[in-house]
């Protein structure tokens, strides 16, 4: 069983391990040629020899380095941007999936401390969210830039304006009401945003087309009434100064539909379409299965950049940071980056879908393949005899309960501060309504703690309290957005009365229960990358059907089947 974490491990994993971000491993792999190889290559998330970069660490004294400084030294540190460390892996656990989209935008913007490429610096540079409904956005970009940028917001409804303002009060005017397509509450400053950043709204699929044929914006050819996005993409465009920047949250659809393709083509054929980014569905809106990004430039030209991320596992994965982009965009990956020429992408429909222009990932052998399905085959021989063995208890089922406010009276138990630092043993419960956990002393700890819980394990086992607690704590009403319990939540929590050492026999139960589960889960993640790298090796002509060997080998014993 520990052989999935010891032996075979994800880039994620590496980074959690070592504290680094997601984007210094990347960094790694980008720039030295020495760095271990995966060993699943071709799956979206690959799968690494622990003992290999374990040793590469130590080689390049890189493992003396994050001892002593906590970090890395390849190029994480965000440059010309107010706030000077990247947020940790910790704090992106946290996030909904509209705050990282949010972080994921505002990471594709340049440093905008670095002044205006074009030699005409406004300071500070403004930045317009012109499709505005929450602060998500707009704090993002102030967590990125601070002071050094000038905020403006366009929102569809008064009320919006008001939420807008309570939540970020330094944006004092410059927010406006108004449904931008029909009113351009900020039309005489068009021209001028050093960056524009828009998730257009989803719940309108039409727009007036007909009432705006004039509209100067529509430079690149009035967008069909079934096409809005096309409409706010000139709507960014028409805002930018010369080298702006605009990043734009797109349907797939609309790369594809054959009413857009005069204005994609335009789009292309002027050269301010830069980049084209699929990302995973973990990042889209509520309601859409995936999104792209379309990142626009005034005045640059060239090639369109196509870049696939779309089948990577974890939404948190995606680069958030700008120093990740510029390592994914410089590395040599034709399965994930390519800059496809104007011409090529200029056929008959202009389609704007980057797995169109990207080669098929298949890095792996038969043989390498063969290793890796060879571990996992004994792993799950281990789980099978790892599954419990039923056992009835000899004990009555209603026993006598306390509850944790009782525990807490009489000192068995501390409620600690909620920004206490959870040491190994300490109860955890944890926010979005996660089970409670028994802490290991990890860094993990940390991550969506609601409430630390101190106990007393002469007097109480603490997985024993987590195994039991669990059930009353998935029953407390939540009021808040976190889903995280209160501590009076907490103290009407109830265990049975039960002596220490039969405390400790359930919670060893527990514990051996728990990891199993975490195995198990490990085993599901593994076994749908070999699934994934296989389907690469099958319709790449790397593999073979006679790979996945003969039919009727999934499935109950004939003999179960005749009994169900």
């Amino acid at each position: 069983m520990n052989g999935v974490e010891s032996e075979l491990v994800t880039g994620a994993w590496i980074a959690r391990h070592v504290g680094v971000g997601r984007a210094a491993v990347a960094n790694w792999r980008t720039r030295y040629p020495d760095f271990p190889q995966p060993v699943d290559g071709g799956s979206s998330s690959p799968l690494f020899s622990w003992v290999a970069v374990q040793q590469w660490l130590d080689d390049t004294g890189k493992s003396v380095q994050l001892a002593e400084s906590g970090r890395t030294g390849t190029g994480t540190q965000r440059i010309g941007d107010a706030t000077p460390a990247p947020p940790s892996d910790r704090a992106l656990g946290e996030l909904t999936a509209p705050e990282l989209l949010a972080m994921v935008l505002v990471s594709l913007l340049p440093r905008l401390g670095d002044g205006d490429p074009s030699g005409d610096d406004v300071d500070p540079p403004l930045v317009l969210d012109p499709a505005c409904r929450d602060a998500g956005v707009l704090t993002a970009v102030m967590e990125r830039f601070g002071d050094h940028v000038r905020l403006a917001a366009q929102v569809p409804e008064e009320r919006d304006a008001e939420s807008v303002r309570l939540a970020r009060p330094e944006i004092g005017d410059a927010v406006r009401v108004g449904e931008a397509l029909r009113t351009d509450r900020f039309a005489e400053s068009r021209g001028t945003a050093r960056a524009v950043v828009c998730v257009p709204p989803r719940a309108a699929r039409q727009w007036p087309a007909a009432d705006l044929a004039a509209d100067p914006r529509w430079r690149f050819g009035l967008p069909d009434a079934g096409d809005p996005e096309l409409a706010w993409v000139q709507h960014c465009l028409a805002h930018l100064r010369p080298h702006g920047v605009a990043v734009v949250v797109m349907s797939p659809v609309t790369a594809v539909r054959p009413s857009g393709r005069h204005v994609r083509a335009a789009l292309v054929r002027a050269g301010v379409l830069r980049d084209v980014i699929a990302l995973p569905s973990g990042l889209a809106p509520p309601g859409e299965g995936a999104v792209h990004l379309w990142v626009l430039q005034r005045g640059v030209g060239g090639d369109v950049r196509m870049v696939d991320l779309s089948g990577l596992a974890d939404a948190a994965d995606v680069p958030h940071e700008h120093a990740g982009w510029e390592d994914l965009f410089a590395g040599d990956d034709p399965s994930v980056v390519r800059a496809v020429p104007q011409l090529e992408v200029l056929d008959d429909d202009t389609t704007l879908v980057p797995s169109q222009y990207l080669h098929a990932r298949v890095d792996s052998t038969a043989e390498d393949l063969d290793r890796v399905t060879g571990r996992l085959r004994l792993l799950y021989e281990g789980l099978g005899r790892a599954i419990p063995h039923p056992v009835p208890s000899g004990s009555a089922s209603r026993r006598p309960e306390v509850t944790l406010a009782e525990l807490e009276r009489s000192r068995a138990i501390t409620i600690l501060p909620r920004d206490a630092t959870p040491r190994a043993g300490d109860l955890l419960f944890r926010t979005m309504g996660r089970d409670p956990v028994v802490a290991d002393g990890s860094p993990d700890d940390e991550r969506g703690v609601a409430q630390v819980v101190g106990i007393d394990t002469d007097r109480l086992d603490p997985h024993f309290v987590a195994m039991f607690v669990r059930a009353d704590a998935r029953a407390a009403p939540v009021a808040n957005t976190h889903s995280a319990l209160t501590r009076e939540d907490v103290r009407r929590c109830r265990i049975p009365r039960m002596p220490v050492a039969e405390q400790r026999r359930y919670g060893e139960a527990f514990r051996r229960l728990s990891e199993l589960t975490a195995v198990a889960e490990r085993l599901a993640a593994m076994t749908t990358a070999v699934v994934t790298q296989t389907v690469h090796g099958l319709t790449a002509g790397a593999l073979d059907p006679a790979t996945i060997g003969a039919p009727g080998t999934i499935g109950p014993p004939e003999n179960e089947k005749r009994t169900q």
